[in-house]
């Protein structure tokens, strides 16, 4: 039997939609969006009819009725820390996520567009990974403060699609290795797989771990709270230097990998060292990884957009591969997760989990 899913994934400018027959891919669009048209929304949820009209449009141009559709997809929002796994979009997940008590993302809207959609054509709307994916043991709720304990945030989607892959590469099941997964983007999470489950990871959004294209990653405590109280920056400036103008943005004046490396071609000592610092930040925290798993790693995976960078993953390699095996699986793949996602469900291969 054949299936149809509809895949959606939005990102903070752009409406990414694809259409699969089974795991082929058949249609597929990155629908961007000016900050004009952005701007007339104060909040991300407030953009969800224009974005679902664009996902509408994307449906209408290339011939497909919706009403005919086995599953929508969606990526999942920031709804309360849950174990991995395929679950049904509800409308307690939606208060949840609403609620924004659990996160701000643009994700959230989409989750609210794939549940309209559903209901609209009868369609069934499940997310898997979502970002809120937490699955930690006990010892790395940790964090040194009672009232600050350690929470998951990470790249769940893709580190467990590439954990995946890498067992069927070699014939074994995701739920007997262990793994060290480091997604390598804008942002940087790093995840110890034990037997299925993402034991610890660093919080790849807003806090600890390496510094990425756009995010400060784990700073001097002191320091930071000095900073804070100086009165040179307001509590939204604080929080953009974290996620969004910290790291490389910050050394460097650009998010760009390619840029980065374009200058380092140029003769830029200054952006190789930069590069090469978040190289070894990463080398680091997957040294961590490895002793969460007690020295015990099958596998050392690099995925995400960065992982392209020969320059960077040598410098990882060169650090790192006296652990285990290190293997790349570049790109961000989250449109073929999805998917996955979604045909494991339909083919009856994993079952959803309640909310």
């Amino acid at each position: 039997m054949s299936y149809t899913l509809l895949i959606m994934n939005l990102g903070s400018t752009s409406t990414k939609v694809s259409v699969y027959e089974d795991y082929q891919e058949t249609a597929r669009e990155s629908l961007h969006h000016s900050q004009e048209q952005l701007d007339q929304y104060p909040s991300p949820l407030d953009q969800k009819d224009f974005r679902k009209e664009a996902v509408l449009n994307f449906l209408t141009q290339h011939g497909y009725d919706l009403s005919t559709f086995d599953c929508i997809v969606a990526r999942g929002g920031c709804c309360k820390p849950i174990e991995g796994g395929i679950y049904r979009i509800t409308g307690e997940m939606l208060d949840d996520i609403a609620s924004e008590r659990y996160g701000l993302h643009i994700s959230n809207t989409g989750c609210f567009i794939a549940y309209e959609l559903g209901q609209e054509f009868g369609i069934p709307v499940i997310t898997a990974d979502t970002v809120k994916t937490d699955e930690y043991f006990d010892l790395a709720r940790y964090s040194g403060l009672p009232e600050l304990p350690r929470t998951c945030t990470m790249h769940a989607l893709n580190q467990k699609a590439t954990a995946r892959r890498y067992a069927s590469s070699i014939g074994k099941p995701y739920a007997e290795l262990n793994l060290i997964v480091a997604h390598l983007g804008g942002g940087i999470s790093v995840g110890a797989h034990a037997c299925g489950r993402v034991i610890d990871s660093n919080n790849g959004l807003d806090g600890d771990g390496p510094f990425s294209p756009e995010r400060a990653g784990t700073l001097p405590t002191g320091a930071l709270i000095d900073l804070c109280f100086s009165g040179q920056v307001t509590h939204r400036e604080m929080r953009k230097k974290i996620n969004g103008k910290g790291g490389i943005m910050a050394y460097l004046g650009t998010n760009s990998g390619l840029e980065v490396e374009e200058r380092i071609a140029q003769g830029d000592e200054t952006s190789s060292k930069v590069y090469e610092a978040m190289a070894y930040q990463i080398s680091r925290e997957i040294g961590a990884a490895a002793a969460t798993l007690k020295g015990q790693v099958d596998a050392i995976l690099l995925t995400g957009s960065l992982a392209y960078s020969k320059k960077l993953t040598d410098w990882i390699k060169e650090r790192t591969q006296f652990i285990a095996p290190v293997v790349l699986y570049p790109g961000e793949n989250e449109m073929l997760s999805l998917a996955e996602s979604g045909m494991r469900w339909l083919k009856g291969e994993e079952k959803l989990k309640t909310y």
